[in-house]
């Protein structure tokens, strides 16, 4: 899911002069990654603004150059080939160090006027990401930001390839390449269906407890879905899931319509019908949120304003218990 929050329009005008430079300083890199990620040569000549013949004669052009083919052709289709997935990921890092150098020397360099992708969690998209950029937007009005929500291991391939400056995910990488700063340590619950035995368990319960039941949970490659698979693991069981989905309240509604359980960050709401949340006691279901980023990537001034504002504001306002807002998400 991607959204835009555009709040000045003087940032157009950037914007089309970061893609003249960057047409002129590296169009077959520019070409390739455009014709990689739509496998379609007519989209992509769309999406970068050049005619069609131009666009394969300058892929044509770059295979020459390297000799090697970087797609397999069918009809107006285009695969990449396993080489070509290699430098594409080559290519995608490049490009985005290209664009922060360009931003800086077309006028980016204005903390107020620029622009800032952050990538987060769906878990976070209901009231804590909403909440962090109100008081952003309160003190840098003319920045434009670029939302991405994702899983965790789709957030961090962006992050890596470029596509957001700033990533706040769970579990925190642990790789070289990225920095990261701890937010935030979230309590998750079990919540169970008002019917189901475990419910009268009230004052906490052990994981352990819940290993016949069936589960709700995240798909794979969302970090909450490994986390709560090692818990699982940790308290002596594989948990059985029922349902795998994206949305937060979309498994807790189907808790309360007794599909299943599932581990979830406790309501902010009024009690969902149906549904008891109950704490644990082993092991300890927390988990750590936090603000992750490239470590050697050049930062233009608006990624920079907005990753301390969330180092400086984000354990605050990640936490919804604090003031008023009241509880996990």
């Amino acid at each position: 899911m991607h959204l835009s929050v555009c709040h000045n329009a003087d940032v157009h005008e950037a914007e089309s002069a970061v893609a003249h430079v960057l047409a002129g300083t590296a169009p077959r890199l520019r070409q390739f990654v455009a014709v990689a990620r739509t496998e379609h040569v007519t989209r992509a000549a769309d999406d970068i603004g050049v005619p069609q013949p131009t666009l394969s004669r300058g892929i044509a052009r770059l295979e020459a150059e390297l000799g090697i083919a970087l797609f397999v052709r069918s009809g107006r289709t285009l695969h990449l080939t396993p080489a070509g997935r290699a430098f594409l990921r080559h290519a995608e890092r490049a490009l985005a160090e290209l664009e922060a150098g360009a931003r800086e020397l077309v006028g980016d360099i204005d903390a107020e006027h620029g622009r800032v992708a952050l990538g987060f969690l769906h878990t976070l998209g209901s009231e804590a990401v909403p909440r962090l950029l109100r008081e952003f937007r309160a003190e840098h009005p003319g920045i434009r930001i670029d939302l991405a929500q994702g899983g965790h291991a789709v957030l961090l391939d962006r992050l890596r390839g470029g596509e957001v400056d700033l990533c706040l995910t769970s579990p925190l990488p642990d790789e070289p390449g990225l920095a990261v700063a701890t937010m935030h340590e979230q309590e998750l619950r079990l919540a169970v269906p008002a019917e189901h035995p475990l419910a009268e368990r009230r004052s906490g319960l052990r994981l352990a407890d819940a290993a016949g039941a069936q589960f709700v949970g995240f798909l794979p490659g969302f970090g909450l879905r490994s986390i709560v698979e090692a818990w699982c693991r940790e308290a002596g069981f594989e948990p059985r899931f029922a349902f795998e989905g994206e949305d937060v309240e979309t498994l807790r509604g189907l808790v309360g319509a007794g599909l299943g359980v599932a581990l979830l960050p406790p309501s902010t709401r009024s009690p969902v019908t149906g549904v008891v949340e109950l704490p644990v006691t082993t092991p300890r279901t927390t988990r750590t949120i936090g603000l992750a980023w490239v470590r050697d990537r050049a930062a233009p001034p608006p990624v920079r304003a907005l990753r301390e504002f969330v180092l400086r504001s984000g354990p605050r306002l990640l936490d919804l218990h604090a003031g008023d807002a009241g509880s996990h998400r």
